[in-house]
């Protein structure tokens, strides 16, 4: 019996119909009727997204800059890492975590890396979101970037990376970014004290679920 190979692999099913039930602003509903292995068909609803990015911005004292913000679906205010849509079809994935760690944290970072990429809910999404890890953080200059919505209440924090994973554990932790983030970063950091980061990605490496212009 041959080793089982843990990686994921892309392969689409026959869709033999579709439709977009719903158009919003940033993304939209799909029905598509999907053949199974069997031979009989299904339909399958689900969300289609842009797409996302986030960061994960460690700072010299092993803080990581956090953002509080309200989230209504949910009806919490939730601590998240700053994280956007890609709004811009093709748009270049680490330009974007660069736009969101400024206007989120007025903040900029030296050094970038890939923390990981996941699917959000591929049950019921086709949301894809790189996470980004950067350090050398410091505050931009400059005034900050005007925020509306949800991000006017939003308050900002660097909360030791040891807090957070004891807060992801304890259940007092839930957004998905975050949970993914400061999780991948503390098994990186163990993976060899220091140089586990170094083993991280480039930046700009390869990211198939959501192809993006060099």
């Amino acid at each position: 019996m041959g080793e089982t190979v843990l990686r994921d692999t892309a392969e689409e099913w026959q869709v033999t119909a579709t439709e977009t039930p719903f158009t919003g602003n940033k993304t939209s509903v799909r029905t598509d009727e999907v053949v199974m292995p069997d031979g009989s068909t299904v339909k399958r609803d689900y969300q289609v997204h842009p797409g996302s990015v986030a960061v994960v911005a460690l700072d010299e004292q092993d803080r990581v800059l956090v953002v509080n913000q309200y989230r209504h679906p949910v009806r919490h205010k939730l601590w998240e890492i700053p994280a956007g849509l890609l709004d811009v079809p093709g748009e270049n994935p680490l330009h974007a975590a660069q736009r969101e760690l400024y206007e989120e944290a007025h903040a900029k970072a030296e050094d970038w890396r890939v923390l990981t990429d996941v699917y959000t809910t591929p049950g019921g999404c086709d949301e894809a979101v790189r996470i980004f890890l950067a350090r050398g953080v410091s505050e931009v200059e400059g005034e900050r970037f005007e925020v509306s919505e949800e991000e006017a209440d939003m308050e900002v924090a660097r909360v030791p990376l040891a807090d957070l994973v004891k807060g992801v554990l304890a259940g007092d932790l839930h957004n998905n970014c975050l949970v993914v983030g400061v999780l991948s970063l503390s098994a990186a950091l163990s993976a060899g004290g220091g140089s586990g980061l170094d083993a991280l990605r480039p930046a700009e490496a390869p990211w198939p679920a959501r192809p993006f212009a060099a």
